[in-house]
């Protein structure tokens, strides 16, 4: 690994892969932090305003209410795996590449 304290930052900063990795990051995470928001939202709202719907009995005393509150769990955990998935195969190497320039350019000053 390079000796970070020589690393151009501003330089990094101004790479155009670097700004549309960050571009892409940002959209990407607005998208989850939307959709988890909504999801979020839909069990307060829905117990206030479509009472008849939550109400319905599935299993015993389980009704739709109850199962969607459970779901927000499942939808959250699986919020959590996507990212993770989506930055180790998309977001991981392309800053790996990033960082590959910078060493090897580290590797040509010394």
């Amino acid at each position: 690994m390079a000796d970070m304290t020589q690393v151009d930052w501003k330089a990094i900063d101004e790479d155009p892969r670097f700004q549309q990795l960050h571009r892409k990051k940002t959209f990407f995470l607005w998208g989850l932090m939307v959709f988890s928001m909504v999801y979020y939202f839909l069990l307060p709202i829905g117990a206030a305003y479509f009472q008849n719907l939550f109400i319905i009995k599935v299993w015993g005393p389980v009704n739709v209410g109850i199962l969607f509150a459970l779901s927000q769990f499942v939808v959250a955990w699986g919020l959590a795996w996507y990212y993770s998935h989506h930055a180790n195969a998309v977001f991981d190497s392309e800053a790996a590449a990033i960082v590959q320039d910078v060493e090897r350019k580290l590797g040509g000053r010394k």
